[in-house]
């Protein structure tokens, strides 16, 4: 009769999960959806009937221009959110400064608490009317997901791989930068996505700070009461923000490591 631990070593090994792929629908339904939307307020505006101050708002290029500085906004900010989140939050796992963390995640956390309307005014106080007004408030108010993220990816890598590196004779560089951030890439990469999409929602509020943007066209509509260029600019937000998840959605299963796909 077999013992306990010869029908242990026996026993086939579980199935490993298949590693996740991305289906064509996943990568075809935002896209599809969005053309479709588009179309549609394209073909309502080809039979709107637009009286001319709906005109004027929306004639001279003024649309395209709009959008353009509201993709501005949000590219701009978000670069120098990365560049001050990811390289603080690896400061701040390192255990020379690991007693300040509580201290910075304190500071992102008031930015983000605070009302973005009231924080853009306080700046537009202090700074001035004008797109740096704008692009500072926008920048406080999406640093807290990528520094959390990149906090909270590092600390949850294993300790014993880290040990490994250390034993086969990596620099602290060296697993910083081939073990470390690899395995947190994940994490990272979603508070990216996260700040993306904030950043495309704090950017309409840009132009009571004279930052221009999707909202003007917004805040056009609202104050002479023209549902035509507001449905316009809403819109035209609300597509921006898809395809803008849709892009970091993409970019995070391309980036993942390819072993830690589940």
């Amino acid at each position: 009769m077999e013992s306990g631990a010869e029908t242990a070593q026996a026993a086939p090994a579980p199935p490993r999960a298949p590693a996740r792929r991305v289906s064509w629908q996943k990568l075809t339904f935002v896209p599809a959806f969005l053309v479709a939307m588009l179309l549609a307020t394209w073909l309502w505006f080809q039979q709107a009937d637009l009286d001319p101050v709906s005109e004027n708002a929306l004639s001279n290029g003024q649309v395209s221009q709009a959008l353009w500085e509201h993709v501005q906004l949000t590219v701009i900010s978000t670069f120098f959110v990365l560049i001050i989140a990811i390289p603080l939050g690896i400061l701040l796992t390192r255990r020379a400064f690991r007693k300040a963390t509580p201290v910075a995640m304190a500071i992102a956390n008031m930015g983000q608490a605070t009302p973005a309307i009231g924080l853009l005014a306080l700046l537009v106080i202090w700074l001035g009317i004008g797109r740096r007004a704008a692009l500072i408030g926008m920048i406080a108010y999406a640093v807290l997901p990528v520094l959390s993220n990149t906090i909270a990816g590092l600390k949850a890598n294993d300790p014993t791989l880290l040990e490994a590196a250390r034993g086969i004779g990596m620099s602290p560089t060296g697993v910083l930068t081939r073990v470390e951030l690899p395995l947190a890439v994940p994490l990272i990469l979603a508070g990216v996505r996260t700040a993306l999409v904030l950043n495309v929602g704090t950017a309409t509020l840009a132009v009571f700070g004279g930052g221009g943007g999707l909202g003007v066209l917004i805040t056009a509509g609202i104050t002479n009461q023209r549902m035509p260029v507001l449905v316009l600019g809403s819109i035209l937000t609300v597509a921006l923000a898809l395809l803008v998840d849709w892009l970091a959605s993409l970019a995070e299963v391309l980036l993942r490591p390819r072993g830690l796909e589940t």
